[in-house]
C-alpha cells in the first residue's frame, strides 16, 4: 500500500484479525501482550499509562466496545459530528483511538446466533 493510500482503523484491525487467524503464535502474543503488537501494527507509540486489552470471542460471547466520547477543541460535538465520529470520521479525517479492542465478528449475525431458540 502506498503512503498516499491512508489506512483506516478498520483496515488495520482487519489485518491484525486475519494475521491472528492464520498465525497461532501471533494470536497468543496478541492476547497475552497486546500493547506492543498494537503499537507495531498501527505504527504508533502508545502512552505508558494506557492499558490495552484484546478479547477473543467464542460461540457464547459477544463483545461490544463503546468508544470514549471525543472532545474537539474543548467543545461538545453537535449531533451531526457525533454521528460522523461514530462512523470513524471527524471532519473528513480518519481517527484512530488509542484504546483498541478489535471486534472480530459481524454483530448482526452474532446477535442472531445468540438469540436463536
Amino acid at each position: 500500500m502506498s503512503e498516499q493510500q491512508a489506512q483506516t482503523r478498520k483496515d488495520i484491525e482487519s489485518r491484525i484479525i486475519a494475521k491472528a487467524w492464520k498465525n497461532e503464535a501471533f494470536k497468543q502474543e496478541l492476547l497475552t501482550n497486546p500493547k506492543p503488537i498494537i503499537e507495531q501494527e498501527f505504527g504508533v507509540e502508545l502512552p505508558a499509562e494506557l492499558n490495552v486489552s484484546v478479547y477473543e470471542e467464542n460461540s457464547t460471547s459477544l463483545y461490544f466496545v463503546l468508544p470514549i466520547l471525543p472532545q474537539i477543541e474543548g467543545r461538545e460535538l453537535s449531533e451531526e459530528e457525533l454521528e460522523s465520529v461514530a462512523g470513524g470520521f471527524i471532519g473528513g479525517l480518519i481517527t484512530i483511538a488509542v484504546g483498541v479492542t478489535p471486534f472480530t465478528g459481524d454483530i448482526v449475525k452474532a446477535t442472531k446466533k445468540l438469540t436463536k431458540k
